[in-house]
């Protein structure tokens, strides 16, 4: 009788958790359930699986609606069934059309056999009903049959109760979500927009009650469920299975293509490589992973046609056949990669591929999959955005019409607020205290579907007959379920990833081209890792703008490593990461790697097994072994112990489970408990955080690359971080990084700019990309002009030709992009708001002058120049100066130490003075809030602070801008910073003062 129940996944409308409706019904002995979510099948599989798990037949469907409008309710009778409503759902969701509200079974389902449709009563339906479809009654409705013609439809009405709710609580909260999302104050939701009371559960005897006197209303639902039958075997591999003909042609292509790769990577005589080579393809057989290694090479070998950048990384990249196919650039033997963290034959999934590609060049890649595969087969893997804490307040704040200034003394600021509780003890009334008791109720539902940042979905079969597909503005088919759904059903991903750093080293190659005529090869790694002036830049951290290692810990780890070799960076990628950091082992490792001799291991077996990483736990790779050789957990279950790591699998019940089998094998062996206990420690903190060793080796690989073109090419390195809009920094500390390699930096100029910042020699001139004001059709328009009529020889010249607004020629003028005149700023917004005026506008565009005439010529008095004035106008325009911004601040710079000077202070108290790039916070053991902070002092040194919880609740960070900063002087492994017990922000000098600071001229 169950045949409309919803969850939480009919967005912003059901209330019940999967697991919760399918309990409910297992505690009510019910034998067949229907799940119908509106127009969504994002947790079918879910349902499906756990009402196996209860003994509990379920039907699959779904609820269609137009906003607010139930048209009907769609029912699988079969798995072709569910796959025709599928494509059903995607037809309308991608092409954003409305669902038709008389649906013509022959237009829409090939076999009406395979889909039930039940159109509610009261809604419109054909008069004469196909076979297979039905009118559904509420049991609130029953006083309506007494008017309705049930002699004609007696054969096809069945109970269609909704079931969205648990109890009067979980009602409310729905009219809160359905308040939230048509965005209305709770009390003006209209009734046609929520749901009924009656849709909560209710118990099957009183179903059966209700509709007594119409019993074969529930004989035909039986009859109905019972002819639904869908079978799915989870977990069997779904992805496409051959990549050419037969899986036998797949074996040996696979095997040409390796071993053609072994000779061209190793040599024809390197008789270990050849060994691993035929060993993985044994076990890449075995598994039938032929045709994913295949599909991996092919997007590989269309990127190299195409000549985009990539890296390939994930633990895919432990492989030597994927080294011999290309697909990574990370050696497993010169790495000695544990082969059984990439295969082995217990692991039943795929190994994963993370293939990052230039944010520029990603969607061409997706879009030669999804060409190359078909769209039936393809689809983008989905993911679930969930409430949480701010969000929740936000919302709930506004349906209960507070206020925004309550919403924010509610709401928590920084990167903790997923952390906040919903304390009621936060509440100063009673509606404070209902935002907060039901944003409780309501965290971690589902609140739309999103996109999974790369996966994506190559299946054998329709990707129709696992999912519904939907087009989000990236504009191209999503799946409506996310990885771990997927990877229940048996689809794998395969990750197509982007990220800035690759365009930075595809634009500095080819500015370096065009600027040098230069070549640069960026795959010789090998003469990468060994060039002295690549040593030189990582022992002296000169890393801003390379890939990974440019923030400030980071860069913090590296001058406390002394790192200037390959194996160490390998490391670092890995330690820095949060598991290994907040458990305490990466300052272990620092200390050991300094002093290898000071310390006992832990256990003779973590010597064996850690040696290389000084009995530290850095990679996912030293867990899986701990795990096995110590704990004796098998390799299945290790591989198990892997994805819960990775953060592979919902909730916590598969590290637990590991966790008892670990300590229960710990104790068999003998262990001392404590022992077991420290291991077990480091093992859990590399929950949802770890690296696999290969994977880290990839991102070193990377930072090489942008070292060594950081090294030898600083200026236009500096130039494509900035064209690529940065990395871990704002792009104001790239220009002024740029400005520390010796180039001249101009501001806009309508002479030589590009829409991009471009570099000619030493000369960079800043792109019409970074003024905000400037509409990129006005800046392409002028770009055009320029390349037809050849440079603007006045000002005059350039209105004519450009018919450019007056808006958008201030703005340049205001940045001297029209410096070429000769004339200064002031002069040239008279001359051009002169120039511009109705009457002389008109004239110009009526005829065209014969000759060409003199420019006009005004004869102004003498205009005031501030020194301040283009810091000051580049600030508003740009949102930063493109020079030193220290001579605006509103101080004596004599009086502070200057960063390069901290070595001399080791101690000591001093008073710096910063202009504040970036702060980190985080919450100590405590649980209080403090903050590593990341300044520049007036040379454009770095200064690094920290802000215990103390100093920083007395001296909060009030945003970007200048700060006298008085501390102590810490070190700690060679690395200095200032530990801030006093701050100050300092002000700005006004627009017109004449003097700037000695020695530090606005250039």
């Amino acid at each position: 009788m169950y045949l409309n129940c919803k969850t939480y996944f009919s967005l912003r409308y059901g209330t019940f958790s999967t697991e919760e409706l399918v309990a409910t019904a297992a505690d009510a002995g019910i034998e067949m359930l229907g799940l119908t979510n509106i127009n969504n099948v994002s947790d079918a599989w879910d349902f499906y699986k756990l009402c196996r798990e209860k003994s509990i037949k379920p039907i699959l469907g779904a609820e269609i609606r137009n906003g607010s409008t139930i048209c009907y309710v769609l029912l699988a009778v079969n798995l072709a069934g569910f796959e025709q409503i599928n494509q059903f759902l995607s037809f309308h969701l991608q092409e954003d059309k409305n669902f038709p509200a008389d649906l013509n079974l022959d237009n829409f389902f090939p076999n009406q056999t395979d889909v039930a449709v039940i159109y509610p009563l009261g809604s419109p339906f054909p008069e004469k009903l196909a076979p297979r479809e039905w009118i559904g009654i509420r049991s609130d409705q029953i006083t309506k049959l007494f008017s309705f013609p049930v002699s004609r439809y007696r054969a096809q009405m069945v109970v269609l109760q909704p079931v969205s709710f648990a109890n009067k609580r979980s009602f409310n909260a729905h009219r809160l979500l359905r308040a939230i999302d048509k965005n209305v104050l709770l009390s003006k939701l209209a009734p046609e927009d929520q749901g009924t009371e009656t849709e909560i559960f209710q118990a099957p005897d009183k179903l059966l009650k209700a509709f007594a006197q119409h019993s074969f209303i529930i004989t035909n639902t039986y009859r109905l469920m019972e002819s639904c039958f869908i079978e799915m075997d989870l977990h069997t591999d779904k992805n496409k299975k051959t990549f050419s003909s037969t899986r036998e042609d797949d074996r040996i292509l696979l095997e040409k293509l390796a071993m053609d790769g072994c000779i061209q990577r190793y040599g024809r005589r390197n008789k270990t490589a050849v060994e691993r080579v035929s060993k993985e393809l044994a076990i890449i057989d075995q598994l039938g992973f032929n045709s994913y290694f295949l599909i991996t090479w092919d997007i590989i070998r269309y990127a190299q046609n195409r000549g985009y950048y990539y890296v390939g990384r994930g633990s895919g990249a432990n492989s030597i056949v994927a080294f011999c196919l290309q697909i990574t650039d990370v050696d497993p033997i010169e790495l000695d990669l544990y082969f059984e963290r990439f295969l082995n034959p217990y692991r039943s999934s795929p190994p994963d591929f993370d293939i990052d590609f230039s944010w520029l060049d990603r969607d061409d890649v997706i879009d030669y999959v999804f060409k190359r595969y078909g769209k039936k087969q393809v689809a983008l893997l989905g993911m679930v955005t969930t409430f949480q804490y701010n969000a929740l307040i936000r919302e709930l704040g506004k349906v209960f019409g507070l206020p925004k200034s309550e919403i924010d003394q509610l709401a928590t600021k920084g990167y903790y607020s997923r952390q906040s509780a919903f304390d009621t003890k936060k509440a100063e009334d009673n509606i404070q205290q209902l935002i907060l008791k039901y944003g409780q109720l309501l965290k971690n539902f589902p609140n739309h579907l999103s996109i999974h940042p790369g996966g994506m979905l190559i299946s054998e079969a329709s990707i129709y007959q696992y999912t519904t597909v939907f087009m989000p503005p990236k504009g191209f088919p999503t799946a409506q379920i996310d990885m771990f759904v997927a990877e229940n059903i048996g689809l794998y991903k395969l990750d197509i990833l982007s990220q800035r750093g690759l365009g930075h080293i595809k634009e500095a190659i080819r500015l370096v081209k065009e600027n040098q005529q230069i070549s640069v090869n960026i795959h010789e790694i090998e003469q990468f890792k060994k060039d002295p002036g690549v040593k030189k830049q990582i022992r002296e951290v000169n890393t801003i703008g390379c890939f990974y290692i440019e923030s400030p810990a980071m860069r913090q780890l590296l001058k406390k490593l002394e790192c200037d070799d390959y194996l160490t960076l390998v490391a670092a990628s890995s330690i820095i990461r949060p598991g290994v950091a907040s458990s305490g082992m990466m300052k272990a490792y620092i200390d050991r790697y300094h002093h290898p001799d000071s310390f006992e291991y832990i256990h003779p077996i973590m010597k064996e097994l850690l040696q290389e990483t000084y009995g530290v736990m850095v990679y996912q790779e030293d867990v899986i072994k701990v795990a096995h050789h110590f704990a004796g957990i098998d390799m299945g279950e290790a591989d198990i112990l892997r994805r819960a790591m990775s953060g592979k699998y919902r909730g916590n019940k598969e590290m637990i489970r590991i966790r008892e089998n670990f300590f229960s094998n710990c104790a068999e062996r003998g262990y001392d408990p404590e022992i077991t206990k420290e291991v077990w420690r480091q093992i859990e903190s590399f929950g949802g955080y770890s690296f696999s060793k290969a994977h880290s080796a990839s991102f070193a690989v990377e930072s090489y690359q942008s070292l060594f073109l950081k090294t030898y090419y600083p200026r236009e390195f500096m130039v494509a971080v900035i064209n690529n809009f940065g990395g871990f920094y704002s792009r104001e500390l790239y220009f002024y990084e740029l400005s520390k390699t010796g180039a001249v930096i101009h501001p806009p100029c309508v002479n030589n700019s590009d829409w991009m910042t471009n570099i000619i020699g030493n000369e960079v001139y800043t792109g019409f990309i970074h003024i905000k004001s400037l509409e990129q059709k006005t800046a392409e328009a002028l770009l055009e002009e320029r390349k037809r009529g050849g440079l603007f020889r006045s000002l005059e010249d350039l209105i004519e030709r450009t018919k450019i607004g007056k808006e958008s020629l201030n703005c340049l003028i205001r940045l001297d992009a029209c410096r070429f005149t000769g004339k200064s700023k002031k002069e040239l917004l008279w001359e051009a708001n002169l120039w511009q005026q109705p009457a002389r506008s008109k004239l110009a565009v009526q005829s065209a002058a014969l000759f060409e005439e003199a420019p006009v010529s005004f004869q102004l008095p003498a205009l005031p120049v501030y020194p301040l004035e283009n810091l000051y106008d580049q600030m508003e325009l740009l949102d930063f100066p493109l020079s030193n911004p220290f001579p605006l601040a509103d101080t004596d710079l004599e009086g502070y130490i200057p960063a390069r000077h901290l070595i001399h202070h080791k101690g000591k108290k001093i008073t710096m003075l910063g202009y504040l790039i970036t702060y980190k916070p985080v919450r100590t053991i405590k649980g209080d809030l403090m903050c590593f902070g990341t300044f520049i002092d007036s040379s454009l040194d770095w200064l690094d602070t920290i802000h215990f919880p103390d100093s920083l609740q007395r001296y909060p960070l009030q945003g970007n801008g200048f700060y006298a900063l008085t501390g102590t002087v810490v070190e700690d492994f060679g690395v200095l910073n200032l530990e801030v017990t006093y701050l100050k922000k300092i002000g700005l000098k006004s627009r017109t003062s004449a003097l700037h600071p000695t020695g530090l001229p606005v250039g």
